[in-house]
């Protein structure tokens, strides 16, 4: 999966704009970047990548590409 593939996952499970996120965007500045969106990602990390992540991996995402790496 490409990192515009990705990108436009978690925009889609952000339920933001398409194209709207890059790798620099804060979460912090993200009014969808909340906690529900936090348990989103945990699944989306195990159905879509077979990866388990938990609440202090949320933590330290600062930015997109912190959720990114952790895709790969």
């Amino acid at each position: 999966m490409t990192k515009k593939e990705k990108l436009n996952l978690l925009e889609e499970l952000l339920d933001i704009g398409k194209d709207t996120l890059s790798e620099d965007t804060e979460l912090k500045d993200l009014s969808e970047w909340d906690s529900l969106a936090g348990i989103t990602v945990i699944a989306m990390f195990d159905s879509d990548f077979g990866k388990i992540i938990t609440s202090d991996d949320l933590e330290g995402f600062i930015t997109v590409n912190d959720i990114l790496d952790k895709m790969d």
